[in-house]
């Protein structure tokens, strides 16, 4: 079906982000699986181009766009490239609207620049060893000092983009109180900070290129300055970016389901089977259509939201409701593909059998299924 919203200056801005990956990227793709992370002069040349700052403000070198359709156009792009960008995706789309909307002019001074140009790199650090979905029972403490600075101890791990980040927005707990989702700040720790170290590369099932590190924090000293929005109101700050995070996954997830169909069209028209192509089956054909008219639905669903998310509109139950949806739709898609390539999907250098294990993290990270469900239940009454 055909796309409304998208404009001349979202489809122009398509065509660099998609050469760039192609020119800059996909030759080094494989290298970077190996090494589990993309190098920094990667950032830094799309950066230069002006795609990882498109949302800062201009007066600091970026973009200043407001909308989140050119942050759309970007994964959607990697997805089809099939070129996995997680930690970029995080820092763009998790991290940096909480500098966006809660930074000082002072802290913007600091970063803004750097995270403009793609010198500068971000994560956040929410999930410890003993709490991910359940956000309040974290441990990592910070304990306040007498010139309003922390001592901050604790760890944290599943982080992605941490090997490379310069700043780490941590969520710690800087007083102790009887609601156990108050009494928690965000933190931003910068490299080279004494006490900050960074754990192992995790090994993981997909997303090879996507640097996932376990952090530590050994009394880490965080000035006055490095608190980033009101102290003690980090539950409420995070979820004011939920909705954008889970569409973030959503749309991801709709883009890698049609980079599947569109591989999985092309093998079985190329594969011979009986002495004809596998395609002109009409099991084939049928199972085709079927994920060709779910994944158009997702398409609406996901614009839909975009648009919502762009207005203000976008609540946390609808995000989790378009996450849920499409997420458990990527999963099907991409099984249903890898078995109409027979036992070739199950070989490694097949692009489809690495988008199998990519797909499944899309139902845990940013909020699992189960956890989407409690948040749709409780929005109908239930």
């Amino acid at each position: 079906m055909r796309r409304t919203i998208f404009d001349s200056d979202h489809e122009q801005f398509r065509q660099t982000v998609m050469a760039a990956l192609e020119r800059d990227i996909a030759p080094r793709v494989e290298a970077f699986e190996r090494q589990g992370h993309i190098d920094r002069d990667v950032f830094v040349q799309l950066g230069e181009l002006g795609i990882i700052g498109i949302q800062v403000p201009e007066h600091f070198g970026g973009g200043g766009q407001r909308s989140f359709k050119f942050n759309a156009v970007i994964f959607e792009a990697s997805a089809h490239t099939r070129i996995p960008l997680g930690a970029l995706q995080v820092h763009m789309n998790v991290v940096m609207p909480y500098f966006l909307k809660y930074s000082t002019p002072a802290q913007q001074q600091r970063w803004f620049p750097g995270l403009a140009s793609g010198e500068t790199l971000t994560a956040i650090a929410m999930t410890e060893p003993g709490a991910g979905s359940d956000l309040a029972g974290i441990a990592a403490a910070a304990t306040p000092r007498g010139d309003g600075g922390y001592l901050l101890s604790g760890s944290k791990t599943f982080i992605t983009g941490g090997y490379n980040a310069d700043l780490v927005v941590v969520v710690a707990r800087t007083s102790a109180e009887e609601n156990r989702r108050s009494g928690m700040s965000l933190l931003v720790v910068e490299e080279g900070m004494t006490g900050f170290a960074r754990g192992r590369k995790l090994s993981k099932l997909g997303l090879g290129t996507q640097d996932t590190v376990e952090l530590f924090f050994d009394e880490v000293y965080i000035p006055p300055d490095n608190v980033l929005g009101e102290t003690g109101a980090a539950f409420t700050l995070l979820a004011s970016n939920l909705p954008q995070e889970r569409l973030s996954i959503a749309l991801s997830a709709v883009a890698m389901s049609e980079a599947a169909l569109t591989e999985t069209i092309a093998y079985t028209k190329g594969r011979n089977v009986f002495g004809k192509p596998l395609s002109t089956f009409q099991n084939s054909k049928f199972e085709l259509a079927d994920m060709g008219a779910s994944v158009t639905a997702a398409r609406v669903l996901v614009d839909h939201a975009l648009e919502a998310l762009d207005a203000g509109a976008l609540t946390p139950a609808d995000a989790a409701r378009v996450k849920l949806f499409t997420t458990e739709l990527q999963g099907r898609v991409v099984d249903r593909c890898l078995q109409l390539h027979g036992g070739y999907g199950y070989m490694r250098e097949q692009p489809i059998t690495r988008m199998y294990a990519d797909a499944r993290v899309s139902r845990i990270y940013g909020g699992s299924s189960e956890v989407m469900k409690l948040i749709i239940s409780k929005d109908m009454g239930l």
